[in-house]
């Protein structure tokens, strides 16, 4: 590998006795607290407390209760006005698949993956009472290690998830969140960047395509996504590189090329920012913990704003863990005589 373990990271790993599950309380007496980067996707329940949480370059305000959901290698840090307690649920692929999942349910575009919504799910008091006992039973199966423990955290963890999209789509009653309530000019902006974000990087093209001034555009970006618009596409680009570094064996230039950035160097800088490592870590460290399994997956095109019940099993996973496909119909899983997996 090109790069060490980095420092200040809790990345799962089954080789070492990582677990792909795990449940533990959180307590923020106030100020920031950063969690250790961790390649695992999280669940965030806050009870009490309230303050700002930057989920990458955005920033969210968020209070209890609540939940919030994070991507692997996500930077996340909490800002807390109040003291904050609550719970996480950190897991793994190798535990439950988000990709694959996403077919049955959707949920990760909708709880972990959307770049033009908010990683936050409010709770009105029964859905809190509800959230809290699924919590609890998967604490109390990984605590127990009783017969099949790991069935039925899964069943829970999958409920859990269902419950939550149902939540943050409309599917659900008592819960409202600003994704339901998207500005119909960000509804367009998420269909152009969709369609050019490999060749369009600056914001004034997007603005001049929507007929706004790029002020204009980037002032609702900031008000309804807390974030920039400059970040938001290279959100999606970072999306992108992702799927292709875990699902394909194109080389690190070729997928950067196909992003449009022609200095691989400055490409692989933007990626360590945004994730702590760097691309060949990324696929290589990635593909050891999944023991390869994450070559068996297709990487046929497939859209982040595709519905999941458009979607079959050859698209299925285009926005989980930080990966849309977008990159051609070319199947990861065969390795022809004359291609070779990138040395890294």
């Amino acid at each position: 590998m090109d790069d060490s373990h980095p420092s200040g990271a809790d990345f799962y790993d089954p080789r070492t006795g990582g677990q792909a599950l795990r449940v533990r309380g959180v307590r923020i007496e106030g100020g920031a607290h950063e969690p250790a980067r961790t390649n695992c996707f999280a669940i965030y329940r806050i009870d009490s407390g309230s303050g700002t949480v930057a989920a990458g370059d955005a920033h969210h305000p968020f209070g209890p209760p609540s939940l919030l959901f994070f991507v692997p290698y996500q930077y996340v840090r909490f800002s807390a006005d109040q003291p904050v307690s609550g719970e996480v649920i950190e897991f793994h692929a190798n535990f439950l698949c988000v990709e694959t999942f996403h077919a049955e349910v959707g949920c990760s575009g909708a709880l972990f993956n959307d770049p033009y919504g908010v990683p936050l799910v409010a709770l009105d008091d029964g859905a809190a009472a509800e959230v809290s006992g699924l919590f609890s039973r998967i604490r109390r199966e990984q605590t127990e290690r009783g017969l099949a423990h790991v069935e039925a955290s899964l069943a829970y963890l999958k409920v859990l998830l269902i419950f939550s999209t149902r939540l943050k789509t409309g599917g659900g009653a008592g819960c409202e969140t600003a994704t339901a309530h998207r500005h119909p000019v960000l509804s367009r902006l998420a269909v152009l960047i969709e369609q050019n974000y490999r060749t369009w990087h600056a914001p004034a093209r997007y603005a001049d395509a929507l007929h706004v001034t790029a002020k204009v555009l980037g002032r609702l970006v900031r008000e309804h996504l807390n974030t920039t618009l400059t970040d938001l596409i290279r959100s999606r680009v970072l999306t992108h590189a992702k799927w292709q570094l875990l699902h394909t064996l194109r080389p690190v230039k070729e997928i950067a090329q196909q992003v449009g950035f022609g200095d691989e160097l400055y490409f692989s800088r933007l990626f360590k920012k945004a994730t702590g490592v760097s691309p060949r870590y990324f696929r290589d460290f990635e593909t050891a913990v999944r023991g390869g399994s994450n070559l068996s997956m297709s990487s046929g095109r497939a859209s982040i704003l595709q519905p999941a019940g458009r979607a079959d099993h050859s698209v299925v996973g285009a926005d989980a863990l930080g990966g849309t496909g977008g990159g051609g119909a070319e199947s990861s899983t065969r390795r022809h005589d004359n291609e070779i997996a990138e040395t890294v």
